[in-house]
């Protein structure tokens, strides 16, 4: 699954996963454009860009930058014929009832509109080019309701049929659009919360990032709107 000569966009790439879809599509020879909100967060996470490596700050919440992003990755590299979208965020709540709009605004922005605005800037590009993937970043939790949980679920249930949309929309145009629904990562952060489980059971950011290297790979070339399950021990 080589992507040699070919360029990767990624959101969220200073996080965990962000930090291990990076590496794996760098062993495979991948020139990549890493998206975050601070170039300190990104020049952290990987040291300094290179001649395969562009960093570019970016609000995904602002459209024009997201637009000028997509601008500068073309202006560097030519072309984009991957895009990740790997931000989004995680709030536990009350009942559904007593949730407070501050935070359905919170997970629908960091979960759905982030990728609305990768949508509107990336993917006139690969019409232009005649074709591209895009992997998307749902949850396992999106696949049912869950107590606490309504505004993250709703939020990650969008990507999902946003992502069976596209998918309807683009596969004719040479558009392969998909997306993952890992359940819990193994990150720090995620051992800190809950000191109390057993994180063997948990996905690890590098076997996930096996996964999306495999739907962006042209081995997954008749794969169209899946919404894959990536689960741990059960």
């Amino acid at each position: 699954m080589s992507f040699e000569n070919q360029t990767v966009m990624l959101t969220g790439a200073a996080g965990n996963l962000g930090r291990a879809v990076a590496s794996a599509f760098a062993a495979q020879g991948a020139r990549l454009v890493l998206l975050g909100r601070r170039l300190d967060d990104l020049r952290a996470a990987f040291g300094e860009a290179g001649d395969n490596r562009l960093f570019l700050a970016a609000d995904l919440l602002d459209a024009a930058q997201v637009a000028g992003a997509l601008a500068a990755a073309v202006a560097r590299f030519g072309r984009v014929e991957v895009l990740c979208n790997l931000a989004g965020g995680f709030r536990m709540g009350q009942a559904v009832h007593e949730t407070e709009d501050v935070t359905w605004n919170l997970m629908l922005d960091l979960n759905a509109r982030t990728l609305l605005n990768t949508a509107r800037a990336v993917v006139p590009h690969m019409l232009a080019r005649g074709g591209g993937k895009i992997v998307n970043v749902g949850a396992a939790a999106a696949q049912k309701g869950m107590a606490q949980m309504g505004a993250y679920a709703a939020s990650k249930s969008s990507v999902i049929r946003l992502t069976e949309a596209m998918a309807a929309e683009l596969r004719e145009h040479n558009i392969n659009v998909n997306c993952v629904l890992p359940t819990i990562l193994d990150t720090p952060e995620n051992r800190a919360a809950m000191p109390g489980a057993d994180p063997t059971r948990w996905v690890a950011p590098a076997d996930l990032a096996s996964v999306i290297v495999f739907l962006a790979s042209p081995a997954a070339r008749a794969v169209h709107g899946a919404a894959l399950p990536v689960t741990a021990l059960s």
